[in-house]
This record gives structure tokens, C-alpha cells and sequence, in this order.
């Protein structure tokens, strides 16, 4: 079992932005993948996967002492008018982004406790601080997402870091049905300021230097938008 501080315990290193994170990550550490499914990474050596799926109610896996970081990536896109909001709709919002980021933190804080650069990753949105028609749902669950950072900055300080990460739209696989004409990726780039939409491998850039260099920033709620909701252009 690896004991070493050179882990990383990421919640959907599978796909997305949690994929690249990995992949800026592997070469000199190991990755500790908590997902469904494994992704592209599976077989490389320094890759461990641990099945687990955050809809279900199975006690998350114990993992190796030692940890440098966790990471929370997973989260949902539901896009509906209040009147078509259901319960399960919100329920599941929150599961997978507020109370999946709890329950991750809950268990592996004991196991980054030693790390000489402790921090913690979570991952809010855009329509949290923006106003945005449709994102009632995902703007709640994630709010509470917000919250859970600015807390548990301050709690665990200073030995701990905690901060998060608010991006407007971002290509990636959840984001595809948003993405997938012409027409609709130009709409999204115009909505922007930078007039572009988000990309997940300069998220993730991000993400690293945040979880290896900031060593003097917590309790933060990075907003990489494009601009959107904070400048008019």
C-alpha cells in the first residue's frame, strides 16, 4: 500500500476536470481515483482506482494514511425553469455536490492531517455569484458547496487550506449536450466577455497551482468565468 506524501485523493479524476487534474498530477505522484468508472488513466502505474458511486449509500472506502491533497470534482448541470424543478431534482443536486463534498472531506481530513501543504478542492459554479434563469437547483447545491470552503477554512486553519473553484460553462463530458452544435458553442462564447467558453485543462492548471503553490491563499472561491456576471461587454 503506498504511504508516501506524494498522494492525491481526487473524487472524479475519471472524466473532466477531475481527468485533467490527474493527468497534470501522475507523473510524480500517486492518484487515488474515487469514481464510478476508472477512465483513460486505468492502467497507468501510478493511477489507483477505487469504485464508488456518491448516489449510493455505501461508507466510502478507508485509503492510505498519508495524502498530500483531496480533491472533490463531481457535480451536475440541471438547467430547468422552477415550474419543472422536481424534489428529486434538487435532492439529487445536493447529494452529489454539497453533501458528496461533506462526506468526502468528512473522511480523508484525517488522512492529509500530516502533509507539510494540506489543502482541499472543491468545485462551486458561476451561478452561485451570477445570477443565471434556469440554474436554480445547481446555484443552490452549490451555494451550500461555498459555504462548506469558507467554514472549513477557517476551522481547519492553519493547518489545513481549503478552497474552491467556480467556473462558468466548461467543455467537458457533462457539459456536452450544451456543446454539441456549432450553433450552440458560438451562443456560449458570446455570452462571455472573453468570448470562449472554459477549458478544462486550464481549469485544472489552475487546480495545481492552487493545491502545490498557493500556499498563502484560503478560504477562497476562485471565480474562472470568462468574465461572465463580473464585467459588461
Amino acid at each position: 500500500m503506498d504511504t508516501s506524501d506524494n498522494i492525491y485523493i481526487i473524487a472524479g479524476a475519471s472524466s473532466g476536470i477531475g481527468l485533467e487534474i490527474a493527468r497534470k498530477l501522475i507523473a510524480d505522484n500517486i492518484i487515488y481515483c474515487i469514481s464510478r468508472t476508472p477512465g483513460e488513466l486505468e492502467y497507468h502505474e501510478n493511477f489507483r482506482h477505487i469504485p464508488y458511486d456518491f448516489f449510493g449509500n455505501d461508507e466510502l472506502p478507508d485509503l492510505p494514511a498519508n495524502a498530500n491533497s483531496i480533491i472533490y470534482c463531481p457535480g451536475s448541470i440541471t438547467l430547468k425553469p422552477i415550474e419543472r424543478l422536481t424534489n428529486d431534482d434538487i435532492d439529487k443536486d445536493f447529494i452529489i455536490n454539497a453533501k458528496g463534498a461533506f462526506l468526502f472531506v468528512k473522511k480523508y481530513i484525517t488522512n492529509i492531517k500530516n502533509s507539510k501543504n494540506a489543502s482541499i478542492l472543491l468545485f462551486s459554479s458561476v451561478a452561485v455569484q451570477t445570477g443565471l434563469p434556469y440554474h436554480s437547483s445547481i446555484a443552490m447545491a452549490k451555494g451550500a458547496v461555498e459555504g462548506l470552503t469558507r467554514s472549513l477554512a477557517a476551522e481547519l486553519s492553519p493547518r489545513i487550506r481549503v478552497n474552491a473553484i467556480a467556473p462558468s460553462l466548461t467543455d467537458t463530458p457533462m457539459a456536452a449536450p450544451l456543446l454539441n452544435t456549432e450553433a450552440k458553442v458560438e451562443a456560449n462564447k458570446q455570452r462571455h466577455p472573453l468570448k470562449n467558453i472554459g477549458s478544462a485543462q486550464e481549469i485544472a492548471s489552475f487546480a495545481c497551482h492552487l493545491l502545490t503553490q498557493s500556499s498563502w491563499a484560503t478560504g477562497q472561491v476562485f471565480n474562472i468565468n470568462g468574465g461572465i456576471g463580473t464585467i459588461i461587454k
